[in-house]
Parts: structure tokens; C-alpha cells; sequence
């Protein structure tokens, strides 16, 4: 089995698809195995805890530096032996380690929709950060 994280930052709906999709056996060689919510208090999380997924909080705002909350978010895949990312409306980038660390081993459920959907501000953010 292909352990499976799956970042977060708010209500989890795509999360929710997720858990609905393990219930019925259609991740085929995957787990949802852990959850990394980068808010605290997010419905995401309820909606793990309630699947009996392991959730942890590594909020962006309290590290100064990228570097430092890309490095949380690698040590704690690095700790529960992930070997599958979906980012599954997860609102902050990732650093370079998590990038290197996971390439070819990312999924981003919904990248194109963000121009369509979000706020003119939140947009701009989505596509001006490149590493």
C-alpha cells in the first residue's frame, strides 16, 4: 500500500471525496494515511478525525522563512513514510525540499481553477510564486 497525504487548508471537500473513494475500496494500491492542514480549526480536520486519518496543523504563518515550513511539512511525510502528495486545495507553496523530495509523486486536484474561481488577489498569488 502507497501511503497518502493529503494537504489541506480549509473545509476539505476533496478530502471528503477522498475518504468517500477508500470507503469504497477505489484508491486501488493507496491510503489516505495522513492529513496536513496548513490553518487550524478547519473542517478538513474534523473530517479526518472523524475517518480516523492522523491530522497535523504545520500553519504557515509561524515560520518566517519558506524554507522552514516546507522543511516541517517534508519531516512530517518523511515521518508517516508517505509516498504519494495530493494537495487538495492546500492554499500555501512548497519549498523546494518537499518539491525534490516528492517529484513525480505530487497531485494537485484542482490547479486550473483557481483563475477561474478565486479572488483577483488570491490568483495572482497562485501564479506568481515559481521555483
Amino acid at each position: 500500500m502507497i501511503k497518502i497525504a493529503v494537504l489541506v487548508s480549509g473545509g476539505g471537500t476533496n478530502l471528503q471525496a477522498l475518504i468517500d473513494a477508500q470507503e469504497k475500496n477505489e484508491l486501488g494500491g493507496g491510503e489516505l494515511s495522513l492529513v496536513i492542514s496548513s490553518k487550524p480549526g478547519v473542517g478538513a480536520l474534523e473530517r479526518a478525525e472523524k475517518a480516523g486519518i492522523k491530522a497535523v496543523t504545520i500553519e504557515r504563518k509561524k515560520y518566517k522563512e519558506l524554507a522552514d515550513f516546507d522543511g516541517a511539512i517534508a519531516a512530517a511525510l518523511s515521518e508517516n513514510n508517505i509516498g504519494l502528495v495530493v494537495l487538495a486545495g492546500f492554499l500555501s507553496i512548497l519549498g523546494k525540499r518537499t518539491l525534490k523530495s516528492y517529484e513525480n509523486r505530487i497531485i494537485n486536484v484542482h490547479p486550473a481553477l483557481i483563475p477561474s474561481f478565486a479572488e483577483r488577489d488570491f490568483t495572482a498569488f497562485a501564479f506568481t510564486k515559481r521555483l
